[in-house]
């Protein structure tokens, strides 16, 4: 395979509009993470949901997220930095409209709704956009530094922002409390203003192509490289299986495994430390086993982690056991995941960057409702413990899937693709030529930081 022969020793933070992007990443996540924790708060406490009312909005939330594919392909046929700017604003204004209802005594739960349906789609456009410009910010072999830092920068801020978020809706009530996420939006567009760099697409698209077509290819792209296809594959996955877990996760430990809340805020507070760690090692990681071994490492790891659980019992022993099983898991979860985007950006055509993370995003989250539904009905045929075992099974598959590719092989970062084919519409025309790296494998020189 091809890859970089030896790469500088500079880091993305080298580059001026990486510390932009990373700077209105960072203060984005922590106001989003005030409104995770002021919006339904408001809806409780303010506006006496109910239950369904509750459920609706948690619903509304995550509906946007459907629109990942056409997020994609508006990023790759648009510059990235206006709507960027565009989708921060929008968000910040819906925002100010629940206080000032507020003062006014007009606010309802339907204008909370809108609220969060508006918040849902700018998220699903900023995150399309703001993935695919980063390649356009920081040198090949900077990538996996680049997603190291965002990565850290993400568990800091989303953590930072949820205990802010409960400090300042005791402080100030829920409704005035979103406004520290509205400002953080505002500190974002700003921040996306400053960045100066030339993009891929200059604004004006190409021909009459419809946004169907555009996606289309974009898909049809993905199919056609295997090391991006079968990476996606293995993170579609594994986020079924863990998706299986998770739906009753949390219940399992607090009845079965009779732990306390304090307990269980203690194992997930490990849990977030391991993450923040593998975030900050990932890069050095990668450096002394291996890209390929650091990202089947990480999937690796998962269905291991989970044999503690599986075998846990009462008692603080085994506590101490499921909190440093989920420290290993993430950490090694979010050093592979830093790495197999680095790797995904590095591969992919920039005219294909957005919908290439669309794809993933939307059998990656698409996943999870479907694995919802199946945990729900595994339980009520089977039983919680045999269910979550079936969940660990399932996340052996991924590590199949990506010991059988070429991403086995590959110790440092390839080369970008000098050029690509777009895949045709339909018969004619010439096929998509294969990567360097998915021709199969050949030496490969290691890289340092």
């Amino acid at each position: 395979m091809t890859t970089a022969a030896r790469a500088p020793r500079t880091t993305a933070w080298a580059s001026r509009p990486f510390r932009y992007l990373l700077g209105s990443e960072a203060a984005s996540l922590s106001g989003s993470a005030v409104s995770s924790v002021a919006l339904p708060a408001l809806a409780v406490l303010d506006l006496h949901a109910s239950t369904a009312q509750v459920a609706v909005l948690a619903f509304l939330g995550q509906l946007p997220s459907t629109l990942a594919l056409w997020a994609g392909a508006v990023s790759d046929r648009r510059a990235k930095r206006p709507q960027l700017i565009a989708s921060d604003l929008a968000a910040a204004t819906a925002l100010v409209t629940i206080p000032a209802s507020a003062l006014t005594g007009v606010l309802t739960i339907g204008h909370l709704y809108a609220v969060t349906i508006v918040l849902g789609i700018t998220k699903t456009v900023h995150d399309a956009a703001a993935i695919s410009l980063l390649p356009a910010l920081v040198e090949p072999h900077q990538l996996q530094n680049a997603n190291s830092r965002l990565g850290a920068a993400s568990s800091v801020a989303d953590s930072a922002g949820s205990n802010a978020g409960a400090a300042l809706v005791g402080a100030f009530g829920p409704a005035r409390s979103v406004l520290a996420d509205a400002v953080s939006f505002l500190l974002s567009a700003l921040l996306f203003w400053r960045i100066r760099v030339p993009e891929q697409n200059d604004g004006r698209p190409a021909g009459r192509r419809g946004l169907a077509r555009d996606i289309a290819d974009g898909v049809r792209y993905v199919l056609g490289q295997p090391t991006i296809r079968t990476v996606i594959a293995a993170l579609s996955t594994l986020s079924f299986g863990l998706a299986v877990m998770n739906t009753y996760w949390a219940y399992y430990l607090l009845t079965a495994l009779a732990i306390s809340p304090t307990a269980f805020g203690v194992i997930m507070g490990a849990g977030g430390a391991g993450s923040l760690a593998g975030a900050l090692l990932a890069p050095r990681i990668a450096d002394r086993i291996g890209l390929g071994a650091t990202i089947i490492s990480g999937f690796a790891v998962s269905p291991l982690a989970q044999v503690p659980l599986l075998l846990a019992r009462p008692g603080p022993g085994w506590q101490i056991a499921l909190a440093t099983a989920l420290a290993v898991q993430l950490f090694w979860a979010t050093a592979a995941g830093t790495s197999q985007r680095s790797l995904r950006q590095a591969l992919c055509d920039p005219r294909f960057q957005g919908r290439m993370q669309a794809a993933s995003t939307t059998v990656t989250a698409g996943a999870r409702p479907l694995a919802a539904a199946t945990a729900g009905i595994l339980v009520a045929l089977l039983d919680v413990r045999t269910t979550l075992t079936i969940g660990a099974v399932l996340q052996i598959v991924p590590v199949a899937l990506l010991l059988a590719s070429p991403v086995r092989t590959l110790r440092s970062m390839p080369l970008p693709p000098a050029t690509a084919v777009v895949p045709p519409a339909r018969e004619g025309g010439p096929k998509p030529g294969p990567h360097a790296l998915d021709r199969g494998p050949t030496l490969s020189i290691p890289r340092r930081p």
